[in-house]
């Protein structure tokens, strides 16, 4: 098996140690992956991906593109093919990629994560957030995504959540009303001094990348450890 999604390589890799024998540059999780290496998720090399022979490609629609994939079935191989915006369709797609796609038994973490976010009681005053996710030129989350939808249920409201857009750029000058800014680590990766400062008044609140848009066993810690980021969000002069 081939997997051209880092949080589902790590779902797979977690569940079934030894079953990919090929993955992206960008796949880091769990540590220590023994499989190929194929390229990026927008770059993958698909002569690489057809020589490993696997019986199945895992993908997505957001991550991966419409071309590589069609490219690989021209090749003879099966892809299967996620969308995942919200938190219920990442559960939904997990199982079926670990059940119908692999063949294996729903594992131990993925009735873990769902518990844990069962158990998400959101603060009583929502916040409103802007989310950087690159600078050079600024972008952020939009409508429709699986990051937002987590942070909703956090009680953190996106600002740009109404955008038509789903990553839109803006100009951090012209936002709507927010009091506070969630910078996560990747895919740009914002740091204390590195993204706070352009959001003067804001608190900003520092958090993984991989816990607020990674879909896999992360989403077992991803809720205590979110809230705990949020909380902590440092006020800036």
């Amino acid at each position: 098996m081939v997997s051209l999604v880092p949080s589902l390589t790590e779902a797979v890799a977690v569940t079934a140690p030894g079953l990919l024998v090929g993955v992206t540059d960008w796949c880091t999780h769990p540590a220590g992956l023994d499989a190929a290496r194929i390229g990026g998720t927008k770059n993958p090399d698909v002569a690489a991906v057809t020589a490993l022979a696997p019986d199945l490609v895992v993908a997505n629609e957001e991550e991966n593109r419409a071309p590589d994939l069609d490219a690989l079935r021209a090749a003879g191989l099966r892809v299967l093919v996620t969308e995942v915006r919200s938190l219920p369709q990442a559960f939904t797609e997990l199982e079926r990629v670990l059940t119908e796609g692999c063949g294996l038994a729903a594992p131990d973490w993925l009735a873990a994560a769902r518990d844990a976010w069962l158990g998400v009681r959101p603060p009583s005053r929502r916040r409103r957030a802007v989310v950087p996710i690159w600078r050079r030129p600024w972008m952020a989350l939009g409508r429709d995504t699986f990051a937002g939808d987590l942070l909703a249920r956090l009680g953190v409201d996106n600002v740009l959540a109404g955008h038509q857009d789903r990553y839109p750029r803006f100009d951090p000058a012209a936002l709507p009303p927010a009091d506070l800014a969630v910078l996560p680590d990747e895919p740009y990766a914002f740091a204390p001094d590195d993204g706070p400062e352009a959001f003067p008044g804001l608190p900003a609140a520092l958090v993984s990348g991989r816990l607020l848009t990674w879909y896999g066993p992360s989403l077992v810690e991803a809720p205590q450890a979110l809230a705990r980021a949020l909380a902590g969000a440092t006020p800036r002069p």
